[in-house]
């Protein structure tokens, strides 16, 4: 093909015209489909809070504008039933996803089931729903995700993806729901979720989602569990922290996990959290390339997308020690492979 385009170029400076342009390659759609993205749920709280964010040649902007700028094009953002303090409530929410809706950012909703961190170590009941018996604590629950999910619908919010819990390694909404005690009402409280979602956003893929995301056998555990007793989702979410001295380690045993879990269940795999120590960004910039790279050629395009958790932290706000930003609230390098542009070269190898 070049030797032709030479070709027309010469017989068309032959007769006094134009060449015609080489046309931009359009980008694969392995890249242009899979998600590169950050959760920037402390966004609102930070600009309250007076912290401003700029780009690399130092010019102030709006974080989800600057997560688009560097190469993303997803976001993801949690929500809580009833903060004290109005934080990743459902207005709260709300107001962040028009932000990425108007940028044309893909969107997740990750619903934590609680009125603060819900995470491995603790699924707290939501004060408003204890006491409550099985049954009815599937109605809250379902209740409280169509209620969000629908403002955001009425907002003009397209949303891609729901988490149904976060980081539910053992279940959720504990104990009624801790899955190595009652897998069976876990599943319950799962499908509940998963019924509201389709119920506003019925294209929307459920995601469940769990931490260790290099442990397959902690993955073929619960989602073995799930099966058992009828619990539905669409696709499997992980997270990873690797450590500076072991991420390609970690790397190779994430690979591994979404190639077993994908094959097991027939299900796709997203990575929904990630991240490194905000001190060694080249250590992170090499890990994450590392992973970009490995999750897009080496999954049989089972892997839909990476998300960074949180980027925007500095310096260390929230006690938070992984985020991506320099001292003087710019992206690091870590942040550098999450501009997908990196590999539209690799697609397809």
């Amino acid at each position: 093909m070049i030797g032709g385009l030479v070709c027309l170029c010469a017989v068309a400076c032959q007769k006094g015209e134009t060449p015609p342009p080489e046309e931009e390659p359009e980008p694969p759609a392995s890249v242009v489909e899979f998600a590169s993205g950050a959760d920037i749920s402390w966004v609102t709280e930070m600009e309250q809070a007076g912290v401003e964010f700029y780009n690399a040649a130092g010019e102030r902007r709006e974080c989800t504008a600057l997560m688009k700028e560097i190469g993303m094009n997803a976001i993801r953002l949690r929500v809580w039933v009833d903060p004290s303090d109005g934080w990743c409530a459902k207005e709260d929410v709300v107001a962040k996803a028009r932000r990425a809706q108007a940028l044309g950012m893909r969107l997740l909703i990750d619903f934590h089931y609680s009125d603060s961190w819900a995470d491995p170590a603790k699924q707290p009941i939501p004060a408003a729903w204890s006491g409550y018996a099985l049954d009815r604590m599937k109605r809250a629950l379902s209740d409280h995700t169509v209620d969000v999910l629908s403002a955001l619908k009425a907002a003009g919010v397209q949303v891609e993806w729901v988490q149904v819990g976060n980081e539910t390694s053992d279940g959720m909404l504990w104990p009624m729901g801790k899955a190595s005690a009652n897998m069976a009402n876990y599943a319950q409280l799962t499908t509940a979720g998963y019924e509201a979602v389709k119920s506003v956003y019925p294209d929307a893929k459920v995601i469940v989602h769990l931490d260790r995301g290099d442990e397959p056998q902690h993955f073929i555990w619960l989602f073995d569990g799930l099966k058992r007793y009828g619990g539905k989702w669409d696709v499997i979410g992980m997270s990873l922290y690797p450590e500076a001295a072991t991420w390609s380690r970690s790397n190779t045993a994430l690979i591994a996990t979404i190639r077993t879990v994908a094959a097991r269940y027939g299900t796709d795999c997203v990575i929904v959290e990630v991240g490194m120590e905000r001190n060694i960004p080249d250590t992170a910039r090499a890990c994450f390339d590392d992973l970009f790279r490995r999750a897009m050629q080496e999954t049989d395009g089972r892997c839909l997308g990476i998300f960074y958790w949180e980027p925007e932290c500095y310096p260390g706000f929230g006690h938070y020690s992984k985020g991506a930003f320099t001292d003087d609230g710019r992206p690091s390098v870590a942040l550098e492979p999450f501009d997908l542009s990196r590999y539209v070269s690799d697609a397809g190898k």
